[in-house]
């Protein structure tokens, strides 16, 4: 079968690590034998400099008719003080919207053989953990109605967080089904003492509940959550959540496991279609200097494989050259390594493709 993946460089440090990726694909396709076809279209800054605007109708296009995308970070102060519906990261809601992303699927493992990159302390991560958040992606306040008014003391500005059952259940299945296949754990994190909105979920989330009774269902406030990850980060496999939790608490985690160059996402829809990214940023300030780190976007075409292909062996043949290789001791300039252990991208994305 030929899988055909649409390609989104992005901006900085994105076509970078987005080539180091393709690299990784190719060379398990020679060894697998599956033929991948790419084609390539642009988003976010790139776009606005080339055609005025950050996510062009060609580029909706190219990625409704391939199977995956792939997409590099975007962004970056050069387009900073441009307007809102201009910025580069506009690309990303958009693609998000356009390809009915409801899901996005944020890993935060922590590898024994990366313990001492974590802040946290050795008693607390002892072999590691691997948490799953499963964050609802188009829906509540990021896409409910926004604006300014005037009003008697100045101008104020709204953002409305606004869910409906038919949305809630959607992600809530979908998180039972990832537990699932993991530990069968699933914490829902909300504001259900505070936010009307919050009550809907929780009443939802304990009605899809029924459906997986094997799946043992917690429900924690959002401001405990963020304390607990980082007092027991073990005591967590799937987190479910809404948008905006979603978006803070995996960052939170990405950071406990030492690097945010490590760690990938998926943005999965019912039509089938993911959407893959490292969960960095464009990182002007080191692009082009050839020490960006590809990890992130390397594991992102793992989870592509799984995801989106049903490679579960090809996507583990590269999550474990990753590991292996990560300890022997291997790392760019993020991950602190000693002298004779430190890469640059290319070298980098050679050990990995030399294990696979």
């Amino acid at each position: 079968m030929e899988y055909r993946i649409g390609i989104i460089k992005g901006d900085g440090i994105g076509p970078e690590v987005v080539d180091a990726a393709l690299e990784i694909l190719d060379e398990l396709g020679e060894k697998f034998n599956h033929k991948f076809s790419y084609r390539e279209a642009l988003a976010g800054g790139s776009a606005y400099d080339q055609y005025g605007e950050v996510l062009p109708q060609e580029t909706i296009d190219i990625c409704r008719d391939s199977h995956a995308v792939i997409l590099g970070a975007v962004g970056g102060s050069k387009w900073d003080n441009l307007p809102k519906d201009k910025r580069p990261e506009r690309a990303i809601l958009g693609l998000r919207r356009e390809l009915n992303l409801f899901a996005n699927l944020r890993p935060g493992l922590l590898l024994k053989s990366m313990a001492a990159s974590s802040p946290l302390k050795e008693r607390i991560i002892g072999d590691g953990f691997d948490i799953l958040v499963v964050r609802e992606l188009i829906g509540g306040i990021y896409f409910g109605e926004s604006g300014r008014r005037d009003t008697r003391d100045g101008i104020a500005a709204y953002d409305t967080e606004i869910y409906s059952e038919k949305e809630i259940s959607r992600i809530a299945r979908f998180g039972f089904e990832m537990a699932m296949k993991r530990k069968k754990r699933l914490t829902s994190v909300d504001k259900a003492n505070v936010l009307e909105s919050s009550g809907l979920w929780r009443k939802v989330v304990n009605q899809v509940s029924q459906n997986y009774p094997e799946v043992e269902l917690c429900h924690m406030y959002v401001d405990n959550a963020s304390m607990q990850v980082i007092r027991d980060p073990k005591q967590f496999d799937v987190i479910l959540t809404t948008n905006l939790f979603g978006d803070i608490l995996s960052d939170e985690i990405s950071m406990l496991t030492g690097s945010i160059g490590l760690l990938p996402s998926a943005s999965i829809g019912p039509s089938g279609i993911g959407l893959y990214e490292p969960i960095h940023g464009s990182a002007p300030d080191i692009s082009g200097r050839g020490i960006a780190n590809p990890i992130a976007a390397i594991l992102s075409v793992a989870m592509m494989l799984r995801f989106s292909f049903n490679l579960d062996g090809e996507a583990r043949a590269i999550e474990d050259a990753v590991d292996k290789v990560l300890g022997e001791g291997y790392g760019t300039i993020d991950l602190g390594p000693k002298d004779d252990r430190l890469c640059t991208t290319a070298e980098m994305t050679e050990l990995i493709k030399r294990e696979i």
